[in-house]
């Protein structure tokens, strides 16, 4: 009987595994697809041993800023889409000095990484005004630290439960915390979104 071939990827994922970077770069693009479903998943593989914390932690950080940014920079980039124009009120000052400034502006991008979906609204119209992107990075950076942080505890210490009390379904348990912590902040943005047009 002929000796089944290796496939090379499979060979490589024991390897990337345990390589430090490769965790950190599938953690950043994990973010980039569903940031607090990365947090949750990365908190459980910290309580599992897979992953360091301070990586984890780190590496989660990082991804969250840079995709904050990126949301920054498409919204800059539509402000030079000639289409884009009739999207922003015809009094607005697309250089941002009679927009948000300073504090105010440092108030509401640290609030809205606690309101689920007004994220990308408010992110990308940060940068089609060009509101400052220094206080806008700031802002995001100590808002993502208290937020990411929080969401990490709580989901290693359940994940914790949820890996040693369900045995063999511990997964679908875990499947089942990632859906519904998605669930519940869709449903709370659609709640808002709908009270604002009250």
């Amino acid at each position: 009987m002929a000796p089944i071939p290796s496939n090379p990827l499979l060979s490589w994922l024991p390897v990337m595994a345990e390589n430090p970077l490769a965790q950190a770069a599938i953690i950043i693009l994990g973010t980039f697809i569903l940031e607090d479903g990365a947090t949750i998943l990365t908190a459980i593989a910290v309580g599992n041993g897979a992953v360091s914390a301070p990586l984890a932690l780190a590496s989660l950080y990082i991804g969250i800023v840079t995709g904050d940014a990126g949301l920054y920079g498409l919204g800059r980039l539509a402000a030079f889409w000639p289409a884009a124009s009739r999207w922003a009120p015809r009094n607005s000052d697309r250089d941002g000095t009679n927009w948000w400034r300073g504090a105010a502006l440092f108030r509401v991008i640290f609030l809205s990484r606690f309101i689920p979906g007004t994220r990308l609204p408010i992110y990308t119209a940060s940068g089609f005004f060009s509101a400052g992107f220094q206080v806008f990075i700031l802002a995001t950076a100590i808002a993502t630290l208290f937020w990411t942080t929080a969401l990490f505890a709580l989901s290693l210490k359940i994940g914790q439960i949820l890996m040693n009390e369900l045995g063999a379904w511990r997964w679908v348990g875990v499947a089942g915390f990632v859906v519904a912590m998605t669930v519940v902040g869709r449903r709370v943005a659609r709640m808002q979104s709908s009270s604002s047009r009250d």
